[in-house]
């Protein structure tokens, strides 16, 4: 299965596909586009004003992974509902975790 992680030295970057007012904060699987790249899909019941989607998608993989807030940023897509996410730490672990969520 495609990974939606590339791991890096000290960090690990994460591709995600985001649905605000998903109704409820959650994971729902990776997902492969037609193109052969993976996202992890993920909804939160935060709108898209302001930046609140995207706190609310930090603060979702932060309690999943068990990780300070603070390690999580998000490197592109700001706005977009296609965004890579930066998540400091030891990226063997964090991908053993993701793959966890993926596979719930």
């Amino acid at each position: 299965m495609t990974s939606p992680c590339r791991l890096g030295h000290d960090h690990l970057l994460l591709a995600v596909r985001l649905t605000p007012n998903g109704g409820r904060d959650a994971f729902d699987g990776v997902e492969v586009t037609a193109d052969g790249l993976a996202h992890l899909k993920a909804r939160v019941t935060a709108v898209p004003e302001k930046g609140k989607a995207n706190k609310a998608l930090v603060a979702l993989l932060s309690k999943s992974l068990k990780v300070p807030k603070s390690m999580i940023t998000v490197v592109s897509g700001e706005t977009s509902r296609q965004k890579i996410l930066r998540i400091e730490g030891d990226p063997e672990d964090l991908k053993l975790r993701l793959d966890a969520l993926a596979s719930a």
